[in-house]
């Protein structure tokens, strides 16, 4: 099997030595995203709900480019850098995910780039 490097000008360019996902095979493994506007390449809002928006709108235009969507995610990771904050993402990403709806890990963090709040990563099958 070979990686392929998927790239679309619909999510915020990566900002560091990454790709924004990686398929291998039938999965698409995205890097984290956070709440950048990929027009304008700023942080979208200082509230975790238009972040959590953001997020998920950057990581389904990814998932777009790589032939898949959101309905198709089997996992993410959520990082927080305030669990108090939890209640609001959480009522975000559920308007995001209907059906059987992917596993989840969510952990609390220090510190994330560019202040951000929220970072989402996934991982999402690719049917053929």
């Amino acid at each position: 099997m070979q990686r392929t490097p998927i790239s679309t000008t619909h999510a915020p360019a990566a900002i560091g030595p990454y790709s924004q996902a990686i398929r291998w095979g039938q999965f698409v493994y995205t890097s984290g995203q956070i709440a950048l506007d990929p027009a304008s390449g700023e942080l979208v809002d200082d509230e975790v709900q238009a972040q959590t928006q953001r997020v998920l709108q950057n990581l389904q235009a990814v998932l777009t480019q790589a032939g898949t969507s959101l309905a198709n995610v089997v996992k993410t990771t959520v990082f927080l850098t305030r669990m108090s904050d939890f209640p609001a993402m959480n009522a975000v990403y559920a308007s995001y995910f209907s059906g059987v709806t992917p596993a989840r890990s969510t952990v609390a963090v220090a510190e994330l780039p560019r202040q951000a709040l929220v970072e989402i990563e996934c991982i999402a099958l690719i049917e053929d």
